[in-house]
């Protein structure tokens, strides 16, 4: 099995080029790059190959939690008393840990780069809440084991074997906390309109 290229060496997309883009715009227009700054950021940014290429565009224009695109390639994510989260532009590693203590952990993967078709996700709540929301077309499954808790949002019951499906699969551990998936909603199946009992009736009032 070949090696599984690092996070900075994935290939950049053409949302991923638009986001510096609009960061190195907004850095121009409130003077924090200058005009030729600009324009050799810009060309390199349009040039990027790899979201390696990208990241170093603006890694002086705004703190790593607002970043564009995001390569901190952290494993583990910890929400002690606090709120702590990951969204935007960011590259999931194949096996993720997260721990919500008396607080909370959200993992916003709807903009994310799934490093692998199968991730797995450790997810331990102590008191606390571990959010965990995902885009359509992936499938979540959850199991686990709870105390005063629950976990609930999963999508499948089994990890599913097709390999163009990418699946999240979550292993929690709840001690009077909670493990949440939130999915995109359902498109609603309207009820067709029911039709009048007497429709002779009904012309013939309208014909009144």
């Amino acid at each position: 099995m070949p090696p599984r290229p690092a996070p900075r060496d994935l290939r950049a997309s053409d949302t991923d080029r638009e986001r510096v883009v609009t960061m190195l715009s907004a850095a121009l227009a409130d003077g924090r790059l200058t005009h030729h700054e600009y324009s050799e950021r810009i060309s390199a940014a349009l040039t990027a190959r790899t979201l390696g290429d990208l990241s170093g565009l603006t890694s002086d224009l705004a703190s790593a939690a607002d970043q564009p695109v995001r390569l901190d390639g952290v494993r583990m994510v910890t929400g002690l008393l606090r709120m702590e989260a990951r969204s935007g532009r960011w590259v999931v590693p194949p096996v993720l840990t997260c721990t919500a203590v008396c607080g909370e952990v959200v993992l916003d993967v709807t903009a994310a780069v799934l490093q692998a078709r199968h991730t797995v996700l450790y997810a331990y709540a102590f008191g606390g809440r571990v959010r965990l929301v995902v885009p359509d077309g992936v499938e979540v499954v959850v199991d686990g084991t709870t105390l005063v808790g629950r976990y609930r949002g999963a999508t499948a019951r089994t990890v599913p074997t097709a390999p163009d499906i990418p699946v999240i699969e979550v292993h929690a551990f709840c001690v009077a906390g909670e493990v949440l998936v939130k999915t995109p909603p359902r498109p609603r199946k309207w009820l067709k309109r029911a039709r009048p009992s007497h429709p002779r009736l009904c012309s013939r009032f309208l014909l009144l």
